[in-house]
């Protein structure tokens, strides 16, 4: 799954997680709520995404596991030395 897929399965499981959680348990988890779509919004004007970073980090999505010595050009370049050292930015049949 490429990073930005990842990210917005991620937005849209805490989203409905929320409101499942604010409708049987306590309607303090619409907080939640309200925090993922603030994330998602300045995201849009920053180009700052917390998931985005924290997903690197734990090497998921396009530039992560995927990248893991095998790029098969899933990488597309985008990776840029980013994917712990493992593509070092360029990509490279397994």
């Amino acid at each position: 799954m490429k990073l930005e897929n990842s990210i917005r399965a991620l937005a849209g499981t805490m989203v409905l997680g929320s409101l499942a959680l604010a409708q049987y348990v306590s309607p303090h988890w619409l907080w939640l709520t309200g925090f993922v779509g603030f994330n998602l919004l300045q995201s849009a004007f920053t180009g700052f995404c917390p998931a985005e970073s924290l997903f690197k980090k734990l090497r998921l999505g396009k530039c992560g596991g995927e990248c893991g010595g095998k790029c098969g050009g899933e990488c597309g370049g985008e990776c840029g030395g980013e994917c712990g050292g493992e593509c070092g930015g360029e990509c490279r049949e397994s």
